[in-house]
Order: structure tokens, then C-alpha cells, then sequence
């Protein structure tokens, strides 16, 4: 057994992800400020592994935590500039279930980060799988304020070349600070979201 070193948990490693994109994919410059997106994540102990849990509610609760962390990170990388929308995955070693990743995503992860944003009235996309080092993990992104604002669906893929070991799960959030460079498809504008539902 590990020896908890955070909370309920044991966290054997964070990881920060940092992406600038100036220009689109056919070279046409950014309009506006460069697209930054982050990948946090941490690797921890899965005390489930290799067995069937019936109750998950010690990492669930434990996972407020893990959440006021998270957003204490992501205020730490943005170094003030704003983030305009997210979304969450989960990276579930091979001798766990997805379930056991899914615990540490609900909303008492949640509602932290939300807070340490300034706020986000949309529910968080998220995804996750499991496999071992080096698997790809593509975690989806929308705009923090309101779902339906199209130039903010984006996704940021993230891997990890030392886990998780098959008895572990990495906790991924991703952020941006805008929408898609160039995005022309329509629909709500970001400009239009203050005072809106976060589902419009």
C-alpha cells in the first residue's frame, strides 16, 4: 500500500502540458490573440486496482481536494490570462475500471476548479480510457459560460511517457484561453455569453 501524500491520495507525479498555436493549419495568421492550451494532470495510486469496489464515495469526496489543486495549478500556468473554456478525461491503468477514474471527475472535482476560474456555468466535456504509458488521450474542450458556443469545441491530446502504471489513473484537466483560431461556423458568439444558461 502506498502511503497517502495528498489527501486520500498517493500522487506519484503532476504534469503541466503548454501549447501556443499563432497560425491555423493552412497558414492563415491568428485573429486575435495566439490560442493557449494547458493539459493538467496527476498520476495516482489506484487502491482499487485488481478488485471490484462497491463504494466510491472516498475518492469522490476526497477528490474536492484534488479539484482545489487543480485550480490552484491552472491559476499558477495562466499567469492572469483568462480561460475560456475547458474539459476533463481520465487515464485509467490496465488493472483498474474506467469507473474508478470517473470518481475523482464529478462535481466536487468540479465545482474547485470552476471557482478558481472565476466561475463556469456549463457543464465540463469529458472522455477517458484505459491503457498504459505512451496511450494518447484526446480530451475535449468547450467554453466554460455556455456549451453551445461553436468556435470553442476543440479538443487537446495529451500522453504520458512514464504512466500510469497498471495500478494507477491520471486525472486530467485541459483549459484555453480562447476559441478555435479562425472559427467561422456560425452560431452563439463568446462575445454573446454574459448572463446566458450555461447549456445555451
Amino acid at each position: 500500500m502506498r502511503t497517502l501524500n495528498f489527501g486520500a491520495f498517493h500522487i506519484r507525479k503532476w504534469y503541466l502540458q503548454v501549447e501556443d498555436t499563432l497560425a491555423g493549419e493552412t497558414g492563415a495568421p491568428a485573429d486575435g490573440e495566439p490560442l493557449r492550451k494547458f493539459v493538467l494532470a496527476a498520476c495516482i495510486h489506484n487502491p482499487y486496482a485488481g478488485r471490484y469496489e462497491a463504494d466510491l464515495s472516498a475518492w469522490i469526496e476526497g477528490s474536492v481536494a484534488l479539484g482545489q489543486e487543480f485550480g490552484r495549478r491552472i491559476q499558477q500556468a495562466a499567469n492572469g490570462q483568462a480561460i475560456e473554456s475547458y474539459g476533463k478525461a481520465i487515464l485509467v491503468g490496465t488493472d483498474g475500471e474506467y469507473e474508478h477514474g470517473n470518481a475523482l471527475l464529478t462535481n466536487p472535482a468540479a465545482n474547485p476548479i470552476r471557482d478558481a476560474l472565476g466561475g463556469g456555468k456549463s457543464w465540463v466535456p469529458s472522455t477517458g480510457k484505459r491503457g498504459g504509458p505512451g496511450t494518447v488521450l484526446d480530451i475535449p474542450l468547450a467554453h466554460k459560460d455556455a456549451l453551445y458556443v461553436r468556435s470553442h469545441y476543440d479538443t487537446v491530446s495529451a500522453l504520458f511517457n512514464d504512466g500510469p502504471n497498471r495500478d494507477e489513473v491520471i486525472v486530467c484537466w485541459a483549459f484555453a484561453t480562447r476559441g478555435r483560431l479562425n472559427a467561422r461556423l456560425g452560431g452563439l458568439q463568446a462575445s454573446e455569453v454574459k448572463g446566458l444558461d450555461g447549456l445555451v
